[in-house]
């Protein structure tokens, strides 16, 4: 299934920039990068129907994977924008990232920095490589195979709430829904999210 979202590289950019900089390089490998990026986008998109950098995430047996990372890394030490390092880490190979510079201002707005640095901080300061990776392998996690596209439509399914069966009935069939209607021709290319999300924070009682 195709998130259909329209990719920013410069946010990517500027997101991975930041982090960077607000972490210290022995607390921030791939694993950790990957999750930040998309709790960044995910939790953006529960709560406002769009994504901050549109990037494509597939589960993977860390974890959910930003698909565009790792060119986008290597374009950005290309630039001289990220020095990359690889370091050992009791016996295992670990990718530190050293910026060079910060991120450009003005690219992520006041909302999109803030949900960034609480991402930051909830991904890198409150948990372990392995207990973010445990935390992220929840239901939007269980509903593809490996390899698959995470679809944002998943996102609610991130939050605890007392969810009944029925809302989550309604989110698969939400997802149907949503599937069909891709496979008929789209003038404009345009699918609309807040529709659906506004229709699944009804069901689980959230609006």
């Amino acid at each position: 299934m195709a998130s259909e979202m329209q990719f920013d590289r410069a946010k990517l950019k500027a997101a991975i920039l930041r982090t960077c900089r607000r972490v210290k390089p022995d607390r921030l490998g791939a694993v950790k990068l990957h999750k930040v990026l998309y709790f960044l986008d995910m939790v953006n998109f529960a709560q406002s129907g769009s994504a901050v950098t549109g990037a494509t995430y597939r589960k993977r047996p860390y974890g959910p994977t930003c698909v565009q990372l790792l060119p986008t890394l290597k374009e950005m030490s290309d630039e001289g924008l990220l020095e990359i390092r690889e370091a050992d880490f009791y016996g295992l190979r670990k990718m530190e990232y050293h910026p060079q510079r910060g991120e450009e201002k003005g690219v992520l707005n006041k909302a999109e920095t803030a949900l960034l640095d609480r991402m930051i901080d909830f991904v890198c300061n409150q948990h372990s490589a392995k207990s973010i990776s445990d935390f992220s392998h929840k239901l939007p996690w269980e509903m593809v195979d490996f390899g698959e596209e995470i679809p944002y439509q998943s996102a609610l399914l991130l939050f605890p709430a007392d969810t009944s069966p029925e809302a989550f009935d309604s989110v698969a069939e939400e997802l149907d829904d949503i599937e069909a209607e891709r496979s008929q021709p789209d003038p404009l290319g345009v699918v609309d999210y807040s529709s659906f999300r506004r229709r699944i924070l009804a069901e689980i009682g959230q609006q």
